[in-house]
This record gives structure tokens, sequence and C-alpha cells, in this order.
């Protein structure tokens, strides 16, 4: 059965003696890498935190204490030590285990994260809490893989210092570049500078130094200064210590005595503590650690080669398409520059980043950055590109607002994973996009209903003027051949794909094929519908809508973006503003709630956003319809 199976709860852990914690971190290794190599998800980081998260349970006293993970990348041997290995391959499955940490799956949970660098401040909050609440639990954040790349997690360390609370932040350094690993003598420094005794005998002597009278200041200072010097000679401890942080480290983060002792000696000290601990992304499986970056967030694979088990699919991805078409673009135009946070893979801008290296910008985990960043570039004649997920650019809503659109900078924003992104969850569904774009002055929204499409926007886009976003799905385009040479297309022009006299479908992106799947099914039914491809959000084509409408008074529209706000509450302005009130409108889109996570295709089931949902929306529509003749409602019921 091994050891894992008789953990329920960090209790359980904390009575196995330290030399069989070992085994207990093997046995947590080949189950992380057994689930996600059949549920997909993100791998290395976490077989690197293990050791961590077995030293962190053994040392403090969750649910009680308060461990916030950040991100959640790191967290899956957490989930394993705290109740739900019983659960855990049903990681990331629609209705199973979220991917993150989320404070309605489990107690342990202390904080739901999806998103970077907000592990500092909710620890903070807490600490602050407690404080209030005369509460004595200890706080611990654990911030690592690149999350303190961003600025809020030096707003939060700013206030901690400043506040002098009881605060433990841990920082996982796992080949981020924050500084190199010394070994031994680092690790030694460490534990000494840590132990509760140096702690109090430092912490008297000093007030022994200010205690003499005239030089006594002068003297703490200078043995202050001759501690840091030495520290800063083989650690980058000043720099955390210049926020009012005691710092430890770097320490072997794979070494379970080491940390567990440290942990023990820090956990009395009630000032800020920071602990930086180095680990290997990927330890334990030889594929994760030599490739990290592909082992991050991963799909499907053999646990043996390491190599991809998803069927091969010969149509690129929205991502692909995008990436190698903006090279084309860069290729004659020496005015465009991409800009990244911290995803030039995940982007596709990896070939330009090499291709054009003086002209790409990783900016980091800093997408309020990226965007004004990118908006200092326009205002000298440059087209930047700035390439985000649309959870992602959600960060940078004020600058998109203030840098970018006031003074109508063009920047241009590539949105990926625009809609249902599948097992990632709410944190990462790009559901609220067109509707925090398409409320901004002289920013134009649009979404390609194919990739040979979004090569035309790209276009459209480079050569407009002004703020403008092209919004696209994760996953494979839909296999169109590719124009040589894509024309822009009229800013705000609508495509009329078919026409038919009883029902309007108004489409946008990825839904405009859905829509025409949904149309053959209608028309086998007697139905005949007119598709729009509206292609923009922003404007809108209201020359062909208003046209259509005088004639055809049944109209549905389609977006995979909540409904508050969306695409069809634009169509629904148009009609008001221009006082028509005699055509009935549905909108199918996503709902007025987080949408969980699961594969998109049992997503988009849910709610109703396939060919199926698309067509017993339009007969819901027809049937209820006063103005429809009997004989089409009687289509509807199927007569």
């Amino acid at each position: 059965m091994g050891l894992l199976a008789g953990i329920h709860s960090p209790s359980d852990l904390k009575k196995l003696p330290r030399q069989e914690l070992p085994q207990l971190a093997e046995e947590i290794r080949k189950l992380i890498v057994e689930v996600v190599s059949k549920n997909g998800g993100h791998l290395a980081s976490s077989l690197g935190a293990v050791e961590l998260a077995i030293a962190i349970h053994y040392v403090f006293d969750a649910p009680s204490d308060k461990i916030i993970w950040d991100v959640g990348h790191q967290a899956y041997a957490h989930k394993l030590l705290t109740g739900r290995a019983d659960q855990f391959r049903t990681l990331r499955k629609f209705g199973g285990l979220s991917g993150f940490t989320k404070r309605s799956e489990s107690p342990f949970d202390t904080f739901t994260t999806g998103h970077s660098s907000t592990s500092i401040s909710a620890a903070l909050g807490i600490v602050c809490a407690n404080r209030l609440q005369e509460k004595t639990s200890k706080v611990v954040a654990v911030i690592g893989d690149g999350s303190m790349t961003a600025g809020l997690a030096y707003e939060a360390l700013n206030q901690a210092g400043d506040l002098h609370k009881d605060l433990i932040v841990i920082l996982n350094d796992n080949d981020m570049s924050i500084s190199r690993n010394v070994g031994a003598l680092s690790s030694l420094l460490s534990r000494t500078f840590s132990d509760q005794r140096l702690q109090s005998w430092r912490k008297d002597f000093g007030e022994f130094l200010r205690s003499l009278p005239k030089i006594g200041d002068n003297i703490y200072q200078w043995a202050k200064r001759s501690e840091e010097s030495f520290k800063t000679f083989i650690t980058p401890g000043m720099l955390f210590e210049a926020f009012n942080f005691d710092y430890f480290g770097p320490i072997n983060g794979h070494n379970l005595n080491h940390l567990i002792n440290i942990l023990n000696n820090i956990k009395n000290i009630k000032d800020p503590v920071l602990l930086h601990v180095t680990t290997t992304k990927g330890k334990g499986y030889e594929q994760a650690e030599k490739n990290p970056i592909y082992f991050h967030g991963v799909g499907c694979f053999d646990v043996s080669s390491g190599r991809s088990t998803a069927p091969e699919c010969a149509i690129p991805t929205y991502t692909e398409v995008f990436g190698d078409f903006l090279l084309q673009l860069a290729e004659k135009n020496d005015k465009i520059v991409a800009v990244t946070a911290a995803m030039p893979e995940g982007t596709g801008l990896a070939r330009f980043s090499q291709k054009f290296p003086e002209r790409f910008f990783d900016v980091g985990i800093a997408e309020q950055h990226g965007v004004t960043f990118a908006a200092g570039m326009a205002t000298e004649g440059f087209r930047p590109v700035v390439a985000i997920y649309s959870t992602f650019l959600q960060r940078a809503y004020d600058q998109i607002i203030h840098d970018v659109c006031i003074e109508k900078l063009p920047v241009i924003f590539a949105v990926d994973r625009g809609g249902v992104v599948g097992e990632d969850g709410p944190t990462h569904h790009g559901q609220f996009d067109i509707s925090y774009l398409r409320s901004l002055p002289y920013m134009v929204v649009m979404a390609p209903k194919d990739e040979n499409e979004l090569c035309r926007m790209l276009v459209t886009a480079v050569a407009h003027a002004g703020p403008i976003a092209i919004r696209y799905p994760r996953g494979a385009a839909m296999g169109v051949p590719l124009e040589r040479s894509p024309k822009a297309i009229p800013i705000g022009q609508a495509e009329i794909l078919t026409r038919g006299d009883d029902l309007i479908i108004l489409a946008i992106g990825r839904m405009v094929g859905l829509a025409m799947e949904a149309h053959q099914k209608l028309l086998a039914r007697g139905i005949h519908c007119t598709v729009v491809n509206c292609r923009f959000v922003k404007p809108l084509d209201a020359e062909c809508i208003l046209a259509l409408v005088r004639h055809i008074p049944c109209v549905l529209t389609l977006e995979e973006n909540a409904l508050q706000g969306g695409f069809g509450s634009a169509v629904l302005e148009l009609l008001g503003d221009h006082g028509v009130s005699h055509v009935q409108v549905k909108r199918l889109g996503l709902p007025d709630s987080f949408v969980e996570h699961g594969t998109s295709s049992e997503l988009r089931s849910k709610y109703g956003l396939d060919t199926d949902g698309i067509l017993q929306g339009a007969l819901d529509l027809i049937d209820r319809s006063v103005h429809l003749s009997p004989s089409i409602g009687a289509l509807a019921q199927g007569q």
C-alpha cells in the first residue's frame, strides 16, 4: 500500500519518523506523474515542490496555521497530504479536483489561486486579521515559479516589512535566476542564522550595544553592517532585508532534514521572515528535469518516453498561426515589435524572439508594465503587438484605459485563449474580454471565424491608427487554407454567409463555425437562416444588422463570452438606440457565474454553446416569437 495510503491529513504525516519521509516523497512523485500523464496539468513545478510541501505540513499545523500556495502550480503534493489522495485521479476532470488551490474544495486551501503573485498580499491580510482577532496561528506564503517577477509581490513585501507583522514567506526558486545556489556554505549559514538561540542572542546583544553611552548606536550600526556585508557576499538577502524581512537562504529545497530544521527555527520568529529555497523543476522525473518548460503545463503523455499521447493534428492552433503570420509581417515591417508577459511559448512568439531578439520583449509576469511599456513604444512610431491570454490581460485593465486608449495609441492586443479554455477552470477561462474591452472609447474589438481571417485581422490591426484587439480561442483552428497575401478588413464590416428569411444568426469568433453547423440542421427542418459573421464586436456593422432586421424579426446572437456586457448586449444596444422594438432577440453565451473546469467540449455542451445547444436555442426563439407565421411555429415543433 505504501506510506501515502496512510496519509489522510497532516496529522498522519506528523506520525512518520523523518527517515521515512524521502520514501513518501518518492511515492507522491510517482502518483503525480501517473495522474498528470493521463489528465494533463502542471507537472514540473509540483514535482519540484514535493519535499517543501512535506516539510511545511510536518512543521506547521494546517488548517489552523494558514498555508497559501501562490498560483497553485506547486500544490499537487499539498493536495495529496491534505485528505485528497483518494480523489487525486479526478484532477482537472469535470466535477473532480481543481488543478489549483480552491477554498470551496478543502479547508486546507486557505486561498483560491490561479493568477500568480497574490500569495504574499493574501497572507499579510490574514496576518492582520489574526492580529485583530488575537489569533496566534502562523501564516505561510509559498511563492515561486516566476511569481516574484510581478510588482504585486513587491507591493506586499513593502507593506509587510513596514507593518512588522508575523509572516513567513517561502521563496521557491526553481531556476528563475534570482541568484545562483552557492551550496553547502549558504545552506549551513541559513540554518545557523535561523537558530532560536542565535536569534535571541543577536537581539539581546544588539540592545546591549545600543545601550552603551555615546558610542553604542554607532557600534551597533557597524556590527549590523558587517553581518549584512557577509550575508550579501554569499546570498541575495539584502534585497529582502531592505523590506525589513529577516532573510535565510538559499537552502536546498530537497533536503528534508534541513528544511524541517530551518522551518522549526523560523516558526518562532515574530518579525517578517523570508526563506529562500532552491528546487529543481521537474525533480524526480527525468523528462521533466530535461525540459521543464514543456512539462510546466502539459497534456497527456507517455510516462516512459515523455512524448505526448494526444492524437496528432495537422491543423495548426490559432496561437501557432498568429505567431507564424506575425513573423511574416515583421519581416516586411521593422516597426512591428512583440511584447509578452512571461509566455513566449504559450503565445506563439518563440520563433519571433529568435528571429528578432532586439524587437521582442518579455516583461515577466508584469502585464500592467507590459501594456504601458508598449504604449511608450507606440508613442515613438512603433506598432507593438501585446500577446497576452485573455484572463491575464484583466490585470492590466487600468493601463489599457489610461495609457493606451485616452491618447488613441496604436497598440495591438493579441488576446489569446478567448472563451472557454478547459481544465484550468474559472481563473483561466477568457469569458470577460469582450465585455471589458468593448466599453473602452476608441478601442476596436474583433474576433476571427477561422485562421485565415485571423491573418487578415492582423493586417487590419497593423494598419490601424488606434488601439485594437484581436480575440481568438485556444486550440486547433478550422483547417482552412491561408491566403498568400491577406487583405485588411474594413473596420466594422460584417460578412453574410447564408441568407434565409426565418431567422438571423449573428455570431462572433469560434461561434461562427458552430452557427454554420446549426444552420444545416435547421435547414433540414425547413428553417432558413441568415448567418452573419459579424467579425467586429466594436464597431458593429450597424448598417448590415439594421437592414436585416427590417425583414427578419427573429435574432439569435452567439458568443463565447459572458452575456453581461458582451456581444449580444452590443446588438441589443444597437437595436434600442435605433428604436427597433419589433424584433425578438435571444442571446447565447456564458452565464453570470464562473465556469468550472472540464474539457472544452463538456463545458460548451453544458452551457448550450455547441451545435445542439445552438439548434435548441434557435427553435426556442422561433417557437416563442409572436411575429412568426403559424407555419414557422409548426416547423419549430418539428411538425
